[in-house]
């Protein structure tokens, strides 16, 4: 059986997967990771379910020593990942060996790393999912952040039975940037925001303040002005939801927000660009671009088939019998290169 032991807990871990669903009307936060691509990704890359729980870590310090082998993936920010104080690469498969340490020095882009463990992550299940709400102390590893000393026990007793490592293409690959746009819905309560201050929150840009955290982030920049206030009879919150109250500053609601709220919410992030937001931090600008809710939907629906379609170039190359080899798949017209090395 493979352990991993927390030696450094970095600045804020916790297990997470895709989230704590059909449990909102009683109050409980979704939680779930803020970058929900990355997770998923790394997922596929050691063979998991996509939604299958991972760790996720924050700008720099996290240290653990494995107790066992295990294939690993680390996808997200790139917080320079390290075995042995060595540096690896990211978006693909890691073999690592009983006694190895991986860590993580300080972040080079992004906010947050994922890792995937072949098998996953075996804590318990609570209310459908494995995903850590700190506020709430729920779920994940006793309900709380990770901290040196933890011992977390790989999902499966069973040998690890991986063949082969795969590697993104890098034309998959995202990047992350100081300056971002993220495209939203208006709504649902736009109407109570004068034309001036919808105005200002599609052409203005805003920077994340230190406020920002797993419930939210607050933004400075140019005030929005309402009609006539900023409060509304409290309604249902969604991860993306753009909270505006009366002091004209917006806050994006993300994995931990609460799920009903009384103030004013100007628009919605769409479900793909919230992954940008997950890897915004302090100091990083956003700006907001409209679309219709039926461009809204062609992307969503081409965000979850992107998922299949990766799955799909990777086992394809699984099955090769070409080994150690830069291998190039064309489909739907468009060329990849994917790497694929047998584990020996």
């Amino acid at each position: 059986m493979t352990i991993m032991k927390i030696l450094k807990p970095g600045m804020y871990t916790t297990i997470q997967d895709i989230g704590r669903y059909n449990h909102q009307k009683s109050g409980m936060s979704v939680s779930g990771a803020m970058d929900q691509f990355s997770l998923r990704v790394a997922n596929i890359l050691v063979g998991n379910i996509d939604s299958e729980a991972c760790l996720e870590t924050m700008l720099f310090g996290l240290k653990i020593k494995f107790e066992g082998d295990a294939l690993i993936a680390v996808t997200g920010g790139d917080l320079m990942p390290m075995i042995n104080n060595k540096a690896i690469e990211m978006w693909c498969g890691v073999k690592v060996f009983d006694g190895d340490e991986l860590s993580f020095g300080t972040v080079k882009n992004g906010c947050r790393s994922y890792i995937a463990i072949e098998h996953g992550i075996d804590v318990p299940e609570v209310m459908g999912s494995r995903s850590t709400y700190v506020k709430g102390k729920v779920g994940g590893f006793e309900g709380r952040m990770l901290k040196a000393g933890d011992e977390i026990n790989i999902g499966s007793l069973d040998e690890n039975n991986f063949k082969s490592i795969k590697k993104l293409p890098i034309e998959l690959i995202p990047s992350y940037s100081k300056d971002n746009i993220v495209r939203v819905v208006m709504g649902p309560q736009d109407d109570y925001f004068t034309k001036d201050g919808i105005n200002t929150f599609l052409d203005c840009a805003y920077e994340v303040t230190n406020e920002a955290d797993r419930m939210g982030y607050r933004l400075s920049g140019t005030k929005i002005s309402h009609k006539h206030g900023a409060d509304i009879i409290s309604d249902g919150i969604t991860m993306g939801s753009v909270q505006v109250p009366g002091d004209g500053a917006p806050i994006i609601m993300m994995a931990d927000r609460q799920t009903t709220g009384g103030y004013t919410k100007i628009a919605t992030i769409i479900t793909p660009d919230i992954n940008i937001v997950g890897q915004l931090k302090p100091g990083d600008s956003i700006r907001f671009k409209l679309i219709t809710i039926e461009e809204a939907h062609r992307v969503y629906r081409k965000y979850m088939n992107d998922f299949d379609f990766i799955r799909d170039i990777l086992e394809e190359f699984e099955s090769s019998s070409i080994n150690g080899k830069r291998l190039k798949v064309r489909v739907n017209g468009k060329e990849y290169e994917v790497v694929v090395e047998e584990i020996i």
